[in-house]
């Protein structure tokens, strides 16, 4: 019996074009749109990212009540563009600065950052994932 694989996430925007443009700059990738979908797909390694516009069906965009991690091989580049951007987070992660890069008690260097529509992100150096192994 093999383990089910995780291939999509979904975060719900009341906006996608604003949405897409936000996933595109902080990831440096354009991802792609979904016809007649209200989506906007960006491969993440084999997981995709699923931006899905919910205001379309009248609804409003509900954040996920935890951080999503992404691993990256240029740390700095998407810090960068998550302080371009306006996005790095305010808040403190065990009393350092969520927003800034910094080696996690876990061992992870790590930033955290909270899109438009309040979903928390993570980007960790691939180098440093903490796997629990």
């Amino acid at each position: 019996m093999t383990v089910p694989k995780l291939f999509r996430v979904i975060l719900q925007v009341s906006d996608l074009d604003k949405a897409a443009e936000f996933y595109s700059k902080l990831l440096a990738d354009e991802g792609r749109r979904i016809p007649r979908a209200s989506r906007h797909y960006f491969d993440c390694g084999p997981v995709i990212l699923a931006l899905v516009d919910v205001a379309a069906g009248g609804e409003s965009a509900k954040p996920l009540p935890d951080y999503i991690y992404f691993s990256v091989n240029n740390l700095e580049d998407v810090h960068g563009r998550a302080h371009e951007l306006g996005c790095v987070s305010t808040e403190d992660v065990h009393g350092a600065s969520a927003g800034e890069i910094v080696k996690r008690p876990w061992g992870e260097l790590s930033f955290y950052v909270e899109d438009p529509w309040d979903n928390g992100l993570c980007f960790v150096d691939e180098t440093t994932l903490f796997t629990g192994k």
